[in-house]
């Protein structure tokens, strides 16, 4: 059996992967522990296998304010939590990065694909901040102390926040929506919790760089929200030149309709097949 802690008690990959495990409790036994205050320093982690590092700051608006206390949770805190384990003998550590690490999404008609010669260009104190947290993490590494960096693209899944959760309101506002090509990696919550799980199993080190089977257009994720919930929406090409434009000055529209992917190649992985959702059936398990 596989002792696995989750770090972050609140966390909506930390609870999501604890419940995709449960259906195996014969395997897997998971706990999860909050990392505010100094408590957590007190706790001897010797009787885990595993530390699912997931807690961090990352749906709260990236202000100037706000820096030193990405650094303190996303950089400082995690490193802190890495050390102890690997004090306490845990054997494997995994790490939630991003792939904010490589900068922002390519503007409306611009292309942007990460491959595995890509450096990264963190554009900001998020991205950055997620990226000295690997370094630190990684310098740790030995034979006796694993370490994974999981570098995602946006997850979603059912009641997740972030931008997901902003497209499922566009479509109960609104009924015309932009047709505009676009494309981005994305990664399913089932798909993530599966592929988290195969690295447990497999005892696994390294780099990763995953997403779906598939890239995804705004678009299409927008129809297919809205078939689920029944309702009619049309789709238009009429505003993209307008939304070109705009896009120069406005960030929120590089977000939605903005190109990002990483090259396929990268998040192929021969022991197993995590992808075990598609598009179209990601949005039926999310809006079900």
């Amino acid at each position: 059996m596989k002792k696995i802690l989750i770090t972050g008690t609140n966390s909506y990959i930390g609870k999501s992967f604890e419940q995709w495990v449960s259906r195996w409790p014969d395997k897997y036994k998971v706990a999860s522990i909050s990392l505010r205050g100094y408590d957590w320093k007190k706790k001897s982690l010797s009787e885990y296998d595993v530390i699912f590092h997931v807690a961090g700051i990352a749906h709260v608006d990236a202000k100037a304010k706000m820096e030193n206390l990405y650094y303190k949770v996303n950089r400082d805190l995690a490193i802190d939590i890495a050390k102890k384990a690997k004090e306490d003998g845990v054997k494997q550590f995994i790490f939630m990065s991003s792939i904010i690490v490589y900068g922002n999404s390519g503007r409306i008609g611009q292309k942007k694909v990460i491959t595995l010669d890509t450096a990264p260009n963190s554009a900001n104190f998020y991205g950055n901040s997620k990226l000295e947290a690997e370094k630190g993490i990684r310098s740790l590494e030995d034979k006796d102390f694993k370490v994974v960096v999981i570098r995602s693209p946006m997850v979603y899944g059912k009641d997740c926040k972030g931008n997901y959760a902003k497209l499922e309101k566009i479509v109960k506002w609104i009924h015309i929506f932009p047709d505009i090509d676009n494309e981005r990696s994305m990664l399913h919550i089932d798909n993530l919790c599966e592929f988290v799980k195969v690295l447990i199993d497999n005892e696994e080190s390294g780099l990763f760089f995953l997403q779906n089977k598939e890239y995804v257009k705004t678009t299409d994720m927008i129809r297919l929200i809205a078939e689920k919930q029944g309702k009619k929406i049309i789709l238009t090409k009429v505003f993209n030149p307008i939304l070109k434009l705009m896009s120069r000055k406005v960030s929120f529209l590089n977000k939605v309709f903005g190109n990002i992917v990483y090259d396929q190649s990268m998040s192929n992985y021969d022991k197993a097949n995590y992808r075990i959702r598609d598009l179209k059936n990601s949005i039926i398990a999310t809006e079900d």
